[in-house]
C-alpha cells in the first residue's frame, strides 16, 4: 500500500454538464469555467461514475483520477470499511446543480431495482438550497396518498402537478429525497446535492419541451411505475436548527451523513470516529484548512475531499463560513 502520508485534501476539476434546463449560476454564483455557448446544469464536484471519473487538479497527485487513487490508497483514502465494501468506487457523488427552468419530473430506482436493472446502485439524495430565486419551489412526492391507477390517470392527462407535492423554498432549505419518491428541482434554484453514486434516472414527464435539436427527451413511463412509492409524506423539508459555530446534522442515512457548519471563529474537527472519507462543499466565505502541520484553502463554490487518514482538522474562516460536511456513516 502506498504511503498515506502522500495524501492531502484533494480538489478535482468540475465535471461541467449541459442541460437543456441549465443556466449560468454556477459561474455567476460559485466561480466556476462554463461554456458561453451552452446552459449549464450541473457541475460534479466528486465523481466516481463510469466515464466521469473526477480528476485531481492540485498538489502531487494532480492529473491522477479518483479511481486509480482509491486503488492506490485504498482505506487511508476513503476508510476501511467504505473500501471493503465498495472497492474502487467512491460510493457518494457530489454535485452542484443551476436550474433555470424546472427539471424533469422523476424518481430514481432503490438498491435492489438498480442492481437487477442496470447493475447499478439506487440513488437517494439530498438537496442543500444554496440560492432561491422569488417564487422558487421544489416538487418532491404526491399530496396526498394516492396508486398507481390515480398516477397514470393524471400522467396521461398531463396533470401531475395536481397530485405533486409543490413546497415554496428558500436558501438554507434541505429537502432529503430516498429512492423511490417522485420529484422535481423547480426553476431559479441553485442546489448542492449529495446522493449515492448512481446515474439512473427515470424521467417521467418532461413539460412537452424540446431540445436545441427540437427533439423531446426519452420519458421512462414502464420503468418508473415500478419505481415509484406512492405514499404520502407531509415532512418534505429537514428540520435542523442552524448554530453558529456549531454543526448543524441535515441528512443520516445508512448511505451519508450530512452536517452544516456555520462558524465565524475557528472551528476544529475530529474524525478519529469516522471510518469514512470526509467531502466539504463551501456554501459561504473563504476557510483555511489547516492539518498535520500543513494547510490548505476553500473559497465558496468550492468542493474537498478529506481521506480518511486525516484525523483532524482546524477549519479557520476569513469571516463568516459555511461548509456542508458529508461522509458515509
Amino acid at each position: 500500500m502506498a504511503e498515506k502520508n502522500a495524501l492531502y485534501p484533494l480538489k478535482f476539476y468540475p465535471i461541467i454538464k449541459e442541460r437543456i434546463w441549465g443556466g449560468n449560476k454556477l459561474q455567476t454564483v460559485l466561480g466556476k469555467e462554463i461554456p458561453a455557448d451552452s446552459p449549464s446544469g450541473e457541475s460534479w464536484e466528486i465523481s466516481g461514475v463510469e466515464n466521469d471519473v473526477s480528476v485531481v487538479k492540485d498538489g502531487t497527485l494532480d492529473g491522477k483520477n479518483l479511481t486509480q487513487l482509491i486503488d492506490t490508497f485504498k482505506g487511508d483514502l476513503v476508510g476501511n470499511k467504505v473500501y471493503k465494501q465498495f472497492g474502487n468506487q467512491l460510493p457518494l457523488l457530489i454535485k452542484f446543480l443551476d436550474a433555470q427552468e424546472d427539471l424533469s419530473i422523476q424518481v430514481h430506482p432503490h438498491d435492489e431495482l438498480a442492481k437487477e436493472r442496470h447493475n447499478s446502485f439506487g440513488k437517494t439524495e439530498m438537496w442543500y438550497v444554496i440560492q432561491a430565486d422569488e417564487g422558487s419551489s421544489v416538487r418532491s412526492g404526491f399530496n396526498r396518498q394516492i396508486d398507481k391507477d390515480i398516477y397514470l390517470k393524471h400522467l396521461e392527462e398531463r396533470k401531475l402537478d395536481d397530485i405533486l407535492n409543490i413546497v415554496p423554498v428558500q436558501p438554507d432549505d434541505v429537502i432529503f429525497l430516498p429512492a423511490g419518491r417522485v420529484h422535481s428541482i423547480g426553476k431559479g434554484l441553485l442546489i448542492a446535492e449529495i446522493q449515492q453514486t448512481s446515474d439512473i434516472t427515470y424521467r417521467v414527464y418532461d413539460f412537452d419541451r424540446k431540445d436545441k435539436y427540437g427533439k423531446t427527451r426519452e420519458l421512462h413511463t414502464e420503468q418508473a411505475v415500478d419505481a415509484i412509492d406512492y405514499n404520502y409524506y407531509a415532512d418534505i423539508k429537514s428540520t435542523y436548527s442552524k448554530q453558529l459555530n456549531g454543526v448543524s446534522a441535515l441528512a443520516s442515512c445508512q448511505y451519508f451523513a450530512t452536517n452544516l457548519l456555520y462558524f465565524d471563529k475557528a472551528l476544529n474537527r475530529d474524525y478519529s470516529a469516522i471510518d469514512s472519507f470526509i467531502v466539504l462543499m463551501a456554501m459561504e466565505g473563504s476557510t483555511t484548512l489547516q492539518y498535520d502541520g500543513r494547510k490548505t484553502t476553500l473559497v465558496k463554490g468550492e468542493s474537498i475531499l478529506l481521506p480518511a487518514a486525516i484525523k483532524h482538522i482546524e477549519l479557520i474562516p476569513s469571516d463568516t463560513a459555511k461548509l456542508l460536511e458529508s461522509y458515509v456513516p
